[in-house]
């Protein structure tokens, strides 16, 4: 996927913060069978409906993926722990929650499909 941490060109793979994989517990939901879609937003953050539109999109086009929204203002604690910069952030994990690929910033579709190939 395109899109970066800072202006410098940021960070699109996964290893950016301590933590390397995520499971229910840490999303509050149960991931998907295949992969999911993580994207970290906040309230007032613009880009984070339509990034949210554009991965709910993608995760109804493919099975056994799901997308899991969590509020970056709520919980501090992962956003810590995984070197989240901004929102929107969209992390994408394989089957067995590992973080296969990481951006900040809204992404394209077409992006996020192919970001999916990594993961499946």
């Amino acid at each position: 996927m395109r899109g970066h941490e800072s202006g410098t060109g940021g960070d699109t793979t996964a290893g950016a913060g301590t933590r390397t994989s995520l499971g229910a517990a840490e999303l509050g939901e149960e991931p998907g069978g295949r992969a999911t879609l993580v994207q970290f937003s906040s309230a007032f953050c613009r880009p984070c409906w339509a990034t949210r539109r554009t991965l709910a999109e993608v995760a109804a086009m493919v099975a056994g993926v799901a997308h899991v929204e969590i509020d970056a203002e709520e919980r501090l604690d992962l956003v810590r722990e995984l070197g989240i910069l901004k929102t929107p952030t969209v992390l994408v994990l394989d089957a067995a929650g590992r973080i296969v690929r990481r951006a900040a910033g809204q992404p394209r579709r077409a992006d996020v499909i192919a970001a999916l190939g990594e993961a499946v």
